[in-house]
């Protein structure tokens, strides 16, 4: 049997062939947030065969991520499974001769260059345009590839950008640009997610295969409800970005916030600054809470509208209000210093 067989109908293909294949399967890719974008962008690259797929995502598996994110199930909801361990064992599924990482934390300047750490292409599953300019930057100070996808309601936008051979993240959009929608807020659809991560993840291939010259020169963005398209072409980069050319790379100079409001979400993550050690916490919890506990994470319904997630990263998820008082309240009372 030749080693490529599972791959024949891809090697036809005159772009790639074994040679392309060979360097797919010697490529390693670095996918930060395991849902909607990233678990189709993981799936293309797991059946396409690139040779390492290193997973990120601070999340856990919820019904309301089965619409689009197609690589869980409703068993991974009940097992409470975080997005880039259910994600790693569905690739696992999909395909054995592979490897796939998965690291269950959140994306900070203190670890990003260290995930980013031997890969070839950074590729963007997030949903927030802090942890996208973070990336656009680790990218551009390390000189790494940035496949950048977003999509939300019915509209979808996706560029492909090379340290040195392109404009950066910044030179089209400006920190704080964002309209502030986001899937939790105004939905999004799951073919739109498809179409996004796809192109993402073609862009990628291109690129891995030595086929940069093919890689689309242009920022894309398209309304599939309204059937609109539009392809911004690559031009100079802005002279005084401080990624691309004066390489000051803001977001890696911000420090570690103690809270994060996750938009739309109607949930605060506070950072205890330390990890946490998962069973005293839920001996404590199961006094005054309606507890779950998995080797990822410990859940405590507090009442009819607010739980707590607690990661052993340090995490804490205080799910059902947007009050930074009422969630430091819960996390000085139910999980302390």
């Amino acid at each position: 049997m030749h080693r490529f067989e599972r791959y024949s109908r891809q090697l036809l293909f005159p772009g790639i062939g074994e040679a392309g294949q060979e360097r797919l399967v010697n490529s390693k890719v670095l996918i930060v947030g395991v849902g909607a974008l990233g678990t189709v962008i993981a799936n293309h690259l797991s059946r396409s065969g690139v040779g390492l797929i290193r997973l990120v995502d601070r999340d856990y598996v919820e019904m309301s991520n089965l619409q689009r994110q197609m690589l869980f199930t409703e068993k991974d909801v009940e097992q409470l499974l975080p997005k880039a361990i259910a994600a790693k064992q569905a690739l696992r599924n999909i395909n054995s001769s592979i490897e796939v990482q998965a690291f269950v934390e959140d994306v900070t300047v203190q670890n990003i260059e260290q995930l980013m750490d031997g890969i070839d292409v950074v590729v963007d599953g997030t949903d927030n345009f802090q942890t996208r300019f973070l990336l656009n930057d680790a990218c551009f100070k390390k000189g790494i590839p940035f496949s950048y996808g977003g999509a939300v309601s019915a509209r979808g936008m996706n560029a492909f950008l090379v340290p040195g051979k392109t404009p950066c993240f910044r030179c089209f959009i400006e920190s704080g640009g964002s309209t502030g929608e986001t899937c939790d807020t105004v939905g999004v659809l799951s073919p739109v997610v498809d179409m996004v991560a796809s192109m993402q993840a073609m862009e990628t291939i291109k690129y891995l295969v030595g086929a940069f010259d093919k890689n689309r020169r242009s920022l894309s963005t398209f309304d599939s409800w309204s059937n609109y398209r539009h392809d911004i072409q690559f031009q100079q980069a802005k002279p005084e970005c401080p990624t691309c050319q004066t390489k000051e790379y803001p977001s890696l100079r911000v420090q570690k916030e103690a809270e994060v409001t996750l938009c739309g979400r109607n949930t605060i993550q506070i950072s205890a600054n330390k990890p946490l050690e998962l069973d005293p916490i839920a001996e404590r919890l199961n006094k005054v809470a309606e507890i779950k506990k998995t080797p990822f994470l410990v859940r405590a319904r507090l009442n009819e509208e607010e739980t707590v997630v607690v990661f052993p990263d340090g995490r804490i998820l205080v799910q059902g209000t947007e009050d930074l008082g009422r969630a430091r309240s819960i996390f000085s009372k139910y999980i302390g210093n």
